[in-house]
């Protein structure tokens, strides 16, 4: 059965870093690494939080040096979305991540934009840079102002890193310049911080997106705000199971969020790390959630209604949608 079509909105290119791709790159760019095999690099990916992946996820990342590195990352991601009926992705990139290592701005946009343009006749792309929120935002800032003469190729911000102990409004400043620069903007808030991060995130940066956001369901009066204003929600399943937030996949509330009325969408998050791209996150959600038909074809129109994408293309592919034959 072909996969439903779809956007995905919530992916970290650095996060579809497979253990293969880590020591392919270490070996083109002369990098010793701390593990003696795939297998055994795989069996570091046993988390039980959001900060025990972040470790391993900044270390694999100096294995990305090179244009060429970036571009074979986005790559390696951008030709499985058609398989996996992914029409058009929204991929964040975390550029301090790579400036502390001394990688200029310049070779990781133009890598990844690199792949962007020579996939696009196969899925249409853009990128969302994403500020650490671990980090500070003089920082955050800095990494703005750098990216500026690349505007043209990024459609908006985001925040992501290690959440609790990071409320969004730490970010108020390098928020508002980027909204003033005409981008779009997105915010991880939810997933391990308190609904309030949410309500930052919405009020303080004016977030048109929330990425994770499941902690909502713990406040009714922000449940009624998300499903009055229709706020996409890009929901990642087995993301959330690997780091601990639900002990297992059929504990996960998403039937309980669509049954609230809030614009869901499913996304894969770090598929490298995680269990799976975004298909196998479908999957998932129908052999243990119990996910209809009926439901899955208003995920995947949500994730098209979700996207920064103009209208003619979201109808485009509102009508692929209704068309699929499930």
């Amino acid at each position: 059965m072909a996969a439903i079509p779809k956007a995905e909105l919530h992916v970290h290119i650095e996060g579809t870093l497979e253990p293969e791709m880590v020591f392919d790159l270490a070996e083109r760019n002369d990098i010793d690494l701390p593990y003696d095999s795939v297998a055994e690099l795989e069996a570091k990916y046993r988390f039980t939080d959001l900060q025990s992946f972040l470790d391993i996820y900044y270390e694999n990342m100096a294995v990305l040096r090179t244009r060429r590195d970036f571009h074979d990352l986005a790559a390696a991601y951008l030709r499985t979305c058609p398989e996996q009926g992914v029409r058009h992705a929204e991929i964040f990139f975390d550029p301090q991540a790579h400036l502390k290592r001394g990688v200029p701005i310049d070779t990781v946009i133009t890598g990844l934009c690199d792949a962007v343009d020579e996939y696009r006749d196969q899925v249409s792309a853009s990128l969302i840079l994403c500020f650490l929120r671990d980090d500070t935002a003089e920082s955050a800032m800095a990494t703005l102002l750098v990216a500026e003469p690349y505007l043209d190729r990024i459609v908006g911000v985001g925040l992501d890193s290690a959440e609790v102990g990071h409320p969004p409004s730490k970010f108020t400043e390098v928020f508002q310049r980027a909204r003033e620069k005409g981008l779009k903007v997105v915010a991880h808030a939810g997933e391990e911080g308190p609904p309030e991060y949410v309500r930052e995130a919405l009020d303080v940066l004016g977030a048109q997106r929330i990425d994770h956001g499941i902690r909502a369901l713990d406040d009714p009066e922000l449940v009624a705000r998300l499903r009055r204003e229709q706020i996409p929600l890009t929901v990642c399943p087995l993301s959330n199971v690997r780091l601990g937030v639900f002990g297992d996949i059929r504990e996960h509330t998403l039937p309980r969020m669509l049954d609230e009325g809030l614009l869901v969408t499913i996304n894969s998050d770090d598929p490298a790390y995680f269990g799976g791209n975004v298909e196998a996150n479908v999957a998932a959600i129908r052999e243990h959630l119990g996910i209809t038909e009926k439901q899955l074809r208003e995920l995947a129109a949500n994730s098209v209604r979700a996207s920064f994408l103009d209208e003619q293309e979201k109808e485009r592919l509102l009508a692929e949608v209704d068309a699929w034959n499930g």
